[in-house]
């Protein structure tokens, strides 16, 4: 079975609170704050691996958590950082965020990595809190929460060369013959049910991936089938080899299936259409009537496409094709197939430093990350961690933009929950 498509949930994990400390030890005095930082947590990394081809693993398991940090301890002590979490994936996996519908990260190369979701940090112990006027800091920094991202994993195969063509017209015969690929083969149709990969060595040496897509029918870009699952593995090809029975089998007529297909590709992605074709007219051996093959090479003449004639159970034509795809492959280079967010990191670190400020009923209401970190580091009951946090409220702008908003003397001030009557 292969799973092409999941969606999972990460999380990475919370940071260590920073401790609250005194240094305490006979024949010492003055020993002072000594409270350790918590540990970072671990982050969630994905991690391309040539030991898994399919999506198959996330089938059973959507959740995936990376460790928490370890909390501070006494003595300067700082926790132990969390483990960051590794997902291996295959390679030709393209990762999206759901929730900004964006597209984050192509994991196309050997080994790749990526910081899918950044462990939070851990908190300052209070030992980072004493100064001059306030040496004894009765708090302490907890750490920073991790993030939970939703993403969408799919897989879209790597290929150079990609066989399309109506079912049964004999893509995966072509494919067993010209590499070690090892397709299921039988006379009817959809027999391949799942795109192969095989590797085709030319005469002069030089080499690439060929996918045999299972057969694309009308209406497959309107998801007919399994049409839409299908083409979205043809995007990654360079090159499109368009295989058609020029025999006439079954009744069918070369040039109509030929035009069909190439209309179920423009109505997916025009880019996908003006990709390179090569047009292969297979079961050269059946051949009866050669108006099938007048018909087709007038078509691929008005379309600027070249010809092959050829054979997949006798070889006809074959060396000569492979030879022609090696060298058209060497003027046709990679190129990506999706928009990567390049700022998707970037945005996160913005968005943790954003607060906000609104009045609501009588109310001036405070919020946002800087803010919650602030406030996980305040004792409301301690008179310097008070006043701590107001002079942090004023260096950040907040006091000030609260007065733009009309606050006065009296007026009411909720901070993340925590209410408190504002006086100048």
């Amino acid at each position: 079975m292969v799973i092409d498509f999941v969606k999972i949930s990460v999380k990475s994990g919370d940071g260590g609170n920073g401790a609250m400390s005194f240094r305490r030890e006979k024949y010492v005095a003055n020993g002072g704050p000594d409270g350790g930082d918590g540990g970072r947590g671990g982050n969630v990394i994905l991690r391309v691996s040539n030991n898994t081809s399919t999506l198959l693993d996330f089938k059973y398991r959507k959740v995936f958590k990376a460790e928490n940090g370890k909390n501070g301890e006494g003595a300067r002590c700082t926790g132990k950082s969390g483990k960051d979490l590794y997902i291996d994936v295959p390679k030709g996996t393209i990762v999206k965020d759901i929730d900004k519908n964006v597209i984050v990260v192509d994991l196309s190369e050997d080994n790749q990595e990526f910081l899918i979701a950044k462990g939070g940090r851990g908190g300052r112990g209070n030992q980072h809190f004493a100064t001059p006027t306030r040496q004894v800091p009765n708090f302490a920094e907890m750490g920073q929460k991790g993030v939970t991202k939703n993403i969408e994993l799919e897989l879209k195969m790597l290929a150079d060369v990609g066989l399309i063509g109506f079912p049964n017209v004999g893509k995966s015969t072509i494919i067993s013959t010209v590499s070690s690929a090892k397709p299921k083969i039988a006379n009817y149709h959809f027999t391949t049910l799942e795109p192969a990969l095989g590797v085709v060595k030319s005469k002069s040496g030089d080499a690439f991936v060929m996918a045999d897509i299972p057969g694309i029918i009308e209406g497959a870009s309107e998801g007919v089938g399994l049409g839409l699952k299908f083409l979205k593995h043809v995007e990654r090809t360079r090159l499109l080899l368009h295989v058609v029975d020029i025999s006439g089998s079954e009744g069918r007529v070369p040039v109509e299936d030929f035009r069909k297909i190439n209309s179920e590709l423009k109505n997916y992605s025009l880019k996908l259409a003006s990709k390179k074709q090569i047009v292969v007219a297979n079961k050269m051996d059946c051949l009866i009537d050669n108006k099938l093959l007048e018909e087709l090479e007038e078509e691929c003449k008005k379309n600027s496409m070249p010809i092959f004639k050829v054979s997949a159970v006798t070889k006809q034509g074959l060396e000569e094709l492979i030879e022609y795809i090696a060298k058209e492959l060497k003027n046709i280079p990679k190129e990506a197939v999706v928009e990567i967010d390049e700022t998707y990191n970037d945005e996160d670190e913005y968005i943790d430093q954003e607060w906000f400020v609104k009045k609501e009923d009588n109310c001036f209401k405070v919020f946002g990350a800087p803010i919650e970190r602030l406030m996980s580091k305040v004792n409301i009951f301690d008179t310097e961690s008070r006043s701590y946090m107001q002079r942090c409220l004023k260096n950040m702008g907040v006091m000030e933009k609260l007065k733009e908003l009309g606050l006065e003397e009296g007026d009411t001030i909720d901070i993340i929950g925590y209410q408190m009557e504002y006086y100048d």
